[in-house]
């Protein structure tokens, strides 16, 4: 990563792991699961109630059991030892891409549908005028969602638009739309991602 110009920051333990982001306002954070202190999964917890860059998972542990629990626990990505180093580069740059403010091409700068807006330029979603928040994973699905409202979208457009991979386990995607709803449900608004049994999701109203 410093060979690719990132300023890197590293930590030995999740506390000081977490201060660092307190501290240093990092735009994305790779998380071991394995310190010595607490694992991954209960850094990430803590992380999600204070921040919301991205993160992802670096892991021995490859049972689908563990991504899950990552993703859970608000992980937006997740890699398994032994990796290629390209691969890391990628995907973070992937997911920094993603969380930079931009207007969304051919978007114009915001999306709406009844009590949901969406600011591109800000990357905000708001609910009655009540900002959600969402991590950046988060923030990418409902975007690609909502800006194909009313349309049933497969798992597998969803992860080839939103991860840029059709290759990774369908259930991610089932993941973060459970939190998504979960945050929108607290302003009234879960019923608009529903489940199209044996198709997909859609943003849509009844």
């Amino acid at each position: 990563l410093i060979r690719e110009g990132y300023s890197v920051l590293s930590a030995d333990h999740g506390k000081a792991a977490l201060e660092q982001v307190r501290s240093g306002s990092p735009d994305l954070m790779l998380l071991d699961v394995g310190l010595p202190d607490m694992d991954g999964f209960q850094v990430c917890a803590e992380l999600r109630g204070f921040s919301t860059i991205p993160v992802i998972m670096v892991t021995a542990r490859g049972e689908d059991v563990d991504k899950i629990l990552g993703l859970e626990t608000g992980a937006d990505d997740y890699i398994v030892k032994p990796f290629n180093p390209k691969e890391v580069v990628a995907r973070v740059k992937a997911l920094l891409r993603r969380s930079e403010v931009t207007g969304g091409a051919g978007l114009g700068t915001t999306l709406s549908y009844h009590q949901v807006e969406i600011d591109l330029l800000r990357r905000r979603v708001t609910v009655n005028g009540d900002t959600v928040d969402l991590t950046p994973r988060e923030y990418d699905l409902i975007t690609f969602l909502l800006s194909r409202k009313e349309e049933i979208l497969t798992r597998d457009e969803i992860l080839r638009e939103v991860w840029g991979s059709e290759h990774l386990d369908a259930r991610s995607v089932d993941v973060h739309i459970r939190y998504i709803r979960e945050k929108l449900s607290k302003n009234g608004a879960a019923s608009y991602i529903q489940t199209v049994w044996g198709k997909g999701y859609r943003f849509a109203l009844d």
